[in-house]
């Protein structure tokens, strides 16, 4: 597909459909749901989990005295003191994210698709950390958060799965089957997930907190500029010398960007962030209409498969 094409393709998309995300005062019906999968489109239906136990008894305290000092795999990254110079309102710099993303060593200036470290603590002190780390000014450390993505509310925090409904009917019914997975993800503002895409439907679920979402249709890639990247992992440096800190600012952390696999294999990953879009930018970044979208407690959002 020539340029012309691909601008008139994203530009006809953008004057047949809306910008913003539909916002829902009621849950769908099976038929509405299935009309939104056929329109590949996201919704947000407000209020939608406001019955569920956990919106109402999910305090830190509550979640404590449930999980105990339970062990739980906690994902861990270096990247959070890039957040605390926009809390300071100091000049602009490029917000880092983590959770799967891409990043550069220092040892080669190489570009990888570098996924956390993985180690498991006690919750109770997992949970005591994300919450220092938010709320004091001076805590510059390592970004801690739960992101597993191997269902774990029913695994590790199968204690609290009895807080939620064990799936949503609306969404069962109108695609015949149960969800595969369901997943428990805790963290604090310092967390922030880097442009990606599932090949499946997602419903996301908010119990506490907030969580902001920019959205990107499957008609723009040609606006993020995906890469193949070479796959890596933090690691904790063992003191060696063989691979250098990944950042200088970074060096007290001990954490290192380590490739897995061999040199050939490579994964894609979109490099363009639309929150940054003058940077690893293409030619049809420019006609990229982001939708932005924040749940509260009680919201939930279907992000379709692609998106």
């Amino acid at each position: 597909m020539d340029s012309t094409a691909i601008q008139e393709l994203i530009s006809s998309y953008h004057e047949l459909n809306s910008t913003f995300v539909d916002e829902l005062n009621g849950e769908p019906s099976p038929l509405e749901f299935a009309r939104y999968i056929g329109k590949n489109r996201p919704f947000v239906v407000r209020g939608g989990i406001s019955r569920w136990p956990a919106v109402r008894k999910w305090s830190l305290q509550y979640l404590r005295d449930v999980m105990k000092d339970q062990p739980v795999k906690v994902a861990i990254t270096p990247h959070g003191f890039v957040r605390r110079y926009h809390d300071l309102e100091l000049p602009q710099l490029t917000l880092a994210s983590n959770a799967d993303s891409a990043a550069r060593s220092h040892l080669d200036e190489s570009l990888y698709f570098v996924k956390p470290l993985e180690e498991d603590y006690p919750f109770c002190d997992f949970i005591e950390y994300v919450q220092k780390q938010e709320q004091e000014l001076d805590f510059d450390a390592d970004v801690k958060y739960s992101q597993s993505q191997n269902d774990n509310l029913r695994g590790e925090y199968s204690d609290l799965f009895q807080d939620v409904e064990e799936d949503i009917a609306w969404a069962r019914i109108a695609l015949d089957r149960k969800p595969e997975a369901i997943n428990l993800w805790i963290g604090n503002s310092w967390s922030t997930t880097a442009l990606h895409r599932d090949n499946y439907e997602n419903i996301y679920c908010q119990v506490t907190g907030s969580k902001h979402f920019v959205l990107v249709p499957p008609v723009e890639f040609a606006c993020i500029n995906e890469w193949r990247l070479r796959p890596a992992r933090y690691q904790r440096s063992t003191g060696n010398g063989l691979v250098e800190p990944i950042a200088e600012n970074n060096s007290r952390s001990g954490l290192i960007i380590v490739p897995d696999g061999n040199e050939e294999e490579t994964i894609p990953f979109a490099v363009w962030d639309p929150d940054s879009p003058g940077e690893y930018s293409t030619k049809f970044s420019y006609l990229s209409k982001p939708m932005r979208i924040s749940l509260a407690p009680g919201d939930m959002l279907y992000l379709p498969a692609l998106w």
